[in-house]
């Protein structure tokens, strides 16, 4: 997609106030929170629903050559991060994923959480606009375009190899 495009997308997105709608909290599943919409990360840390989000975020250890060539370009990342509350594979990259960009001292305001039910859907229609079928997807743009993806645990089963990859 070029830059034009996703700035135009994004530029729709924020005008239609899609980014700003609040998220939605609710059960598809007994014992089970689902988070659909753009939500702020506080949400996995506080709420008690979501206590595999503390587990797996400490004991995380990144990769150098991810936190290198995060540190390197932070300035100029925006990360995107959809993911189900309910999916075993968002608790496990999730976490990890937000515990190595708080070690490479990556912006907040850089990086996105958008929650999607167990049929991908989101509020807005973000998950069919960014054509994102499974979860976790984490999207990285460079200066509005988008550099790569990561589907699930990616190619080499280890989200955080391949994010060091796209950003070589």
């Amino acid at each position: 997609m070029g830059m034009r495009l996703v700035m135009f997308i994004v530029g729709m997105l924020v005008s239609a106030g899609v980014w700003s709608q609040p998220y939605e909290t609710f059960s598809e599943r007994p014992g089970e929170k689902t988070i659909k919409g753009h939500f702020p990360r506080a949400l996995l840390e506080s709420d008690t629903s979501f206590n595999w989000f503390a587990t797996t975020y400490k004991n995380y250890k990144a990769r150098p050559d991810a936190l290198e060539n995060i540190g390197r370009q932070k300035d100029s990342l925006e990360i995107v991060a959809f993911m189900g509350t309910w999916c075993e594979d968002s608790h496990f990259i999730i976490p990890q994923l937000i515990a190595l960009l708080d070690s490479a001292k990556f912006p907040r305001e850089r990086f996105s959480l958008v929650g999607v039910d167990r049929n991908k859907k989101t509020v807005g229609r973000l998950s069919e606009a960014w054509n994102v079928t499974l979860v976790p997807t984490i999207l990285v743009f460079k200066n509005g375009k988008e550099m790569g993806r990561i589907v699930e645990y990616g190619k080499y089963g280890m989200f955080d190899k391949e994010l060091a990859e796209i950003l070589r």
